[in-house]
Formats: structure tokens, C-alpha cells, sequence
């Protein structure tokens, strides 16, 4: 599913007009960046936890030329799946 199937999925669900359902998908997800982007979580019980973690400086390998890279310290976001999400999907093999 892709974020058009998302919108039009959601706008079905809740009985709202698509450019509606639009913009609140979109104010979700700018919500859940712009507070990953200041460092905090966002906790959506019974769904997942949205956060973020520092990667430290690493060297690396490539492994058609054997030559070395140093690649930088990062900040990268990060999903865990919550205790109702996992059920759903496990239950649904």
C-alpha cells in the first residue's frame, strides 16, 4: 500500500472527502517528523514507537574494490512495532 491507497483507504474508513483525509494524513506524518527531527519519540500505544538513534562513525569495506571509506556519525530514525501491532500481524498468517 502507498500513501495514495493509504488516503483513499482512510477517506472510505472514516466517511471523510479524499482532500480532507489528505491533509490530515499529512499533518500526521510532518507531526511525527518534525518531532523525530528534535530528538523526542513519538509513542502510539498498542501501534509502535517512532524514535531516533545515533549511529556512530564506522569504517567500511567496498567489496568490488577492497577500499576502505570512513563514513560519518548519523542521527536515523527508527520504528518498534507495539505488543498490538504484532499480535494483528501474527494472527493474520
Amino acid at each position: 500500500m502507498n500513501k495514495s491507497q493509504l488516503i483513499s483507504y482512510i477517506a472510505a474508513k472514516s466517511e471523510l472527502a479524499v482532500a480532507t483525509t489528505e491533509k490530515v494524513v499529512a499533518a500526521m506524518l510532518s507531526s511525527i517528523e518534525i518531532t523525530l527531527a528534535k530528538g523526542d519519540s513519538v509513542s502510539l500505544v498498542g501501534f509502535g514507537n517512532f524514535g531516533v538513534k545515533e549511529r556512530a562513525a564506522r569504517k567500511v569495506r567496498n567489496p568490488q574494490t577492497k577500499e576502505e571509506m570512513q563514513i560519518k556519525a548519523a542521527t536515523v530514525p527508527y520504528f518498534k512495532a507495539g505488543k498490538g501491532l504484532k499480535e494483528q500481524v501474527d494472527n493474520n498468517k
